[in-house]
């Protein structure tokens, strides 16, 4: 779900004939286990018409009960996949037309800034809504069925950052209303949908959709908490999260899934729409297709998944018909209680592609170090302002010293708006939804903030808070 996931498949490149052995992925894994907190694991690797499996770990750090090929994991934006499927599904029915303005099949948003933008430029990302739209919520999110129609009807009222078709900029907000516009195309709930014509064909046994009322036994999943994790307090996600990122599946499930994405045959989707699904969405999206990430220049297309407590990647060489998916029941660490080595390690493996080197590793280490210094750094120094507190109040006699005195006021106030504001929203994301992600780094910017004002608050109280030194 978050945009800091989207691009780790710069590495898909120069494909060749088969990927390692189950054994050798075994041992990968085994040695990848052993230097992360990460509880538990599950891949499926298709080659051909063939699927194999494998998993390690436990449901939850500490437990004893293991994670199999069978044990439902919540896939995150892997699922913008299947909701590009749905629609793509009643393109061929003839109901939607994609290059028809979503107005057409949604009335909330005729008249609205937002009503002409068309199908295509919402599963293509063009539609204009901006990363941090995709990721806010209306303070009312409905509850029960209604919840995805409730959520769309506000995406309805927001006019887009941008002018549709101008940019690509990756937007939850895009699938939220492509769902939408599935139910009522559809003619049914967009969890009944997928059962029914995604799921239930394909043999998907052990999938659904979270927030829909079903309950199954699923890995449970963990943060980051300095170094390592933690398990999360909610199960699962929310209806209101379902068509961008809010399906639950196995490893076994999606291998079945990704194989019917290169088998060449018309079933649930004719072979014609499924290469359709592959290709860019429109000239201004060339790395992106109808749900799925590309590499136009070696046939590749992938999709990573980031939620709470989960991270998931899904990987296909259609012309090879080799996949794999990975998932996983932690949300990698900042630096830290990282498992982006064994995640992109399997999909190298099992593809046959070479994994790139991860040269940002230590830069994220030393980044996280830094930030957990601060707050220390800040309580020092106000010990130190006030063992020097003579020397605090002196600096009230001249010019200079006011400023030094006045300065780290407003600079601190800076320094404030970078960690609460401007940080989380590199990533596109508020600073509260930052923390159901990476809690442990939402809490050094929090403290951070708060200790840097309390610091220069505290130097100026101390300063003037008695008479100056004379003499």
């Amino acid at each position: 779900m978050l945009r800091f996931s989207a691009m780790l498949f710069c590495l898909l490149a120069l494909v060749a004939a088969a990927g390692a052995s189950a054994g050798e992925l075994d041992t990968f894994v085994d040695a990848q286990m052993e230097r992360t907190p990460l509880p538990g694991v599950a891949w499926g690797v298709v080659d051909g018409d063939a699927i194999t499996a494998g998993a390690r770990g436990t449901l939850e750090s500490g437990g004893s009960a293991a994670v199999t090929e069978d044990t439902p994991f919540l896939l995150g934006s892997i699922s913008k996949s299947f909701t590009a499927l749905a629609v793509m599904q009643l393109v061929e029915a003839g109901k939607v037309d994609l290059d028809a303005p979503i107005a057409r099949y949604l009335p909330e948003f005729a008249g609205k800034p937002a009503g002409a933008i068309t199908v295509r430029q919402l599963i293509g990302h063009i539609s204009g809504y901006s990363t941090l739209q995709g990721n806010s919520t209306p303070d009312d999110s409905g509850t029960g069925a209604a919840t995805i129609a409730h959520r769309a009807a506000w995406y309805a009222d927001q006019s887009p950052a941008y002018p549709p078709g101008a940019r690509w900029a990756y937007s939850n907000a895009n699938y939220l209303i492509l769902g939408r516009m599935i139910e009522v195309v559809g003619g049914m709930p967009f969890p009944n949908y997928l059962r029914t014509r995604i799921f239930e064909p394909l043999g998907m046994e052990h999938s659904f959709v979270s927030g829909s009322g079903e309950r199954r036994a699923m890995a449970r999943g963990h943060t980051p908490w300095f170094g390592s994790m933690r398990p999360v307090a909610a199960q699962g996600a929310t209806l209101a999260s379902a068509p961008q990122g809010g399906i639950v599946s196995t490893a076994g499930d999606t291998a079945r899934y990704l194989r019917m994405m290169m088998n060449g045959r018309d079933d649930i989707l004719s072979a014609a729409g499924k290469a359709r699904m592959l290709q860019p969405a429109s000239e201004a999206t060339p790395g992106y297709g109808l749900g799925w990430m590309l590499d136009g220049a070696e046939g590749t297309a992938y999709h990573t998944g980031t939620s709470p407590g989960f991270d998931t990647i899904a990987a296909m060489i259609p012309a090879k018909r080799r996949a794999v998916v990975v998932l996983t029941n932690g949300s990698s660490g900042m630096g830290f209680a990282e498992s982006t080595d064994l995640r992109l390690g399997l999909i190298a493996r099992a593809l046959d592609l070479p994994q790139a080197e991860d040269t940002g590793a230590t830069m994220r280490k030393a980044n996280f170090l830094a930030l957990a210094a601060a707050p220390v750094i800040f309580l020092l120094a106000i010990i130190w302002a006030w063992w020097k507190r003579g020397a605090l109040r002196t600096k009230r006699a001249n010019r200079f010293g006011l400023f030094s005195l006045w300065f780290p006021l407003p600079a601190m106030a800076a320094l404030a708006w970078v960690c609460i504001a401007l940080i989380p929203q590199l990533f596109g994301v508020s600073l509260s939804t930052l923390r159901e992600y990476q809690p442990d780094m939402a809490l050094l910017l929090l403290a951070t903030a708060v200790l840097g004002l309390v610091w220069a608050v505290a130097r100026l109280a101390i300063a003037y808070s008695g008479r100056p030194p004379t003499g």
